[in-house]
């Protein structure tokens, strides 16, 4: 039985426990710095500035796994499409998209290379690429 489709990006550590608890320091600093008086009347402001940094930096981190796996997944996606694709369609690889390869990693091998022509050749989007796809070849390993 083939894996179900799924367009879901959460990944459930990252975005219902760490991005919702930095959210919270943010506005528990905030909270602090203007309740609270300190001997140090900076701290406060101090305080804000960490949070907002490692919110930053959880966000960063995530934008940036992501993009480190769309780069992976266009190198794989290429290296497959050249030895699926008959030879008079190997110079147009290059036209497709990072979105476009990223979309058609779902596809099966016995599927891909005509998937491929027709998204060349009508310039579908990763949505109607997806939906195309009759044999899923599931991503169980994505970031």
């Amino acid at each position: 039985m083939a894996t179900p489709q799924s367009y879901s990006r959460l990944d459930p550590p990252m975005h219902l426990f760490v991005f919702p608890a930095l959210i919270a320091n943010v506005g528990v600093a905030i909270w602090i710095a203007i309740h609270f008086r300190h001997p140090y009347p900076y701290l406060g402001h101090w305080s804000i500035v960490v949070s907002l940094a490692l919110l930053v930096l959880a966000v960063k981190s995530r934008i940036n796994d992501l993009k480190l796996q769309d780069r992976l997944i266009r190198l794989e996606e290429r290296l497959r499409l050249a030895t699926l694709l008959p030879a008079n369609e190997l110079p147009h690889i290059k036209e497709l998209t990072v979105r476009q390869l990223v979309a058609l990693r779902f596809a099966s091998d016995e599927e891909v290379a005509a998937l491929a022509h027709r998204t060349l050749t009508q310039e579908l989007e990763p949505k109607a690429i997806k939906q195309a796809i009759t044999q899923w070849r599931a991503d169980n390993h994505r970031v």
